[in-house]
């Protein structure tokens, strides 16, 4: 755990379904706890990047629309709404604990060429420098997968590329399931736990699935791709239960919780 529990440089990754309510709207309590925990380690000397999801989810909330629509440009018009909702949030709740966020809006073309990944590097870098958290997501307003070219697709792997980008020292994946389970917790009450891969195999890539949420897109198996992103680039990455955002503390303390992938380097 010394990878962890000695990493300087943090990327953390919110999903949707941490951040609100089945109907949509933001959880307060938890993102209040999530900002609340954030700001003090950042005041504890931490580097932290937040990589938030919800703008579409919480763009639906304010919205009252109960079903994700198909149609990508009522999508981009929700996650518009929700973007803006969900920023004013942040600034507010990261205020309060005399915290300075900034918004930084992605597309994966920014690592397509090399200057544009420059020009993020150094805006990542000076914000840092400045003692700011920045707050990424994927541009949804103007980046959709049905598009040609790049991109990032879910925000689980947004998270790995930002972390690559600014050279982090870990990777954690806030989410609704407690880590990597050897069975479906959900429909098997004997599925055990996994705390440690030490290499993304077929197998463990097969345990993870392809379930995600009515709010979300992603699932366990994106988690678990991120994590081969981050961990083949030399950066740990650890998957927990976000419902407490205490449980950070207990991570970064040394306390095996969630499930740790470990970085390596494979061919396979």
């Amino acid at each position: 755990m010394a990878e962890v529990t000695q990493a300087k440089r943090i990327v953390i990754k919110v999903g949707t379904s941490t951040l609100t309510y089945e109907n949509g709207k933001l959880n307060l309590r938890k993102t209040e706890e999530l900002c609340k925990v954030l700001s003090d380690l950042h005041n504890s000397g931490l580097e932290v990047i937040l990589v938030s999801s919800g703008a579409v989810g919480v763009g639906m909330g304010k919205l009252g629309i109960r079903n994700r629509p198909a149609e990508i440009e009522k999508k981009q018009a929700i996650a518009a709404v929700g973007q803006c909702e969900l920023m004013f949030m942040y600034d507010k709740l990261f205020g309060e604990y005399n915290c300075t966020v900034a918004q930084v809006l992605l597309t994966a073309d920014v690592t397509a060429s090399e200057r544009s990944k420059h020009n993020v590097e150094n805006t990542f870098r000076e914000l840092l420098h400045m003692g700011i958290v920045p707050i990424v997501n994927e541009n949804d307003t103007v980046s959709v997968d049905e598009l040609d070219g790049p991109h990032f697709g879910d925000n689980d792997t947004l998270s790995a590329v930002v972390a690559v980008l600014v050279q982090a020292d870990l990777l954690v994946i806030l989410t609704d399931i407690d880590g990597l389970y050897d069975g479906d917790p959900r429909k098997n009450p004997y599925a055990k736990r996994i705390p440690y891969v030490a290499c993304i195999t077929k197998e463990i890539e097969a345990l993870a699935g392809k379930a995600g949420t009515s709010r979300g897109t992603g699932g366990m198996a994106t988690k678990v791709h991120a994590a081969q992103v981050a961990n083949q680039e030399g950066i740990p990455c650890c998957v927990l239960s976000g419902n407490q955002p205490r449980n950070l503390y207990q991570l970064l303390d040394g306390e095996q919780i969630g499930t740790t992938f470990a970085a390596y380097t494979s061919d396979y």
